[in-house]
């Protein structure tokens, strides 16, 4: 049996969608998948150590949008 998933309704800046849609089409994944892939793997990580990935995780990601034109 499948796993039920629960919806949920996420806000993004333009800037961090641009980078997320780029990085899915990278790995071969939906945008919604590359978050959930993401988020899974950030829990892995805190679980494992009891730390975030990143020391600095709060910090507001700093995103070229020029690269993505």
């Amino acid at each position: 049996m499948a796993e039920e998933k629960k919806q949920v309704p996420l806000r993004l800046s333009t800037k961090l969608y641009s980078a997320l849609a780029s990085w899915a089409e990278d790995d071969f994944r939906s945008v919604n998948g590359q978050i959930e892939y993401l988020l899974t793997e950030c829990v892995k990580q805190r679980k494992k150590n009891g730390k975030y990935v990143g020391e600095d995780i709060d910090a507001p990601p700093d995103i070229d949008i020029n690269q993505f034109k």
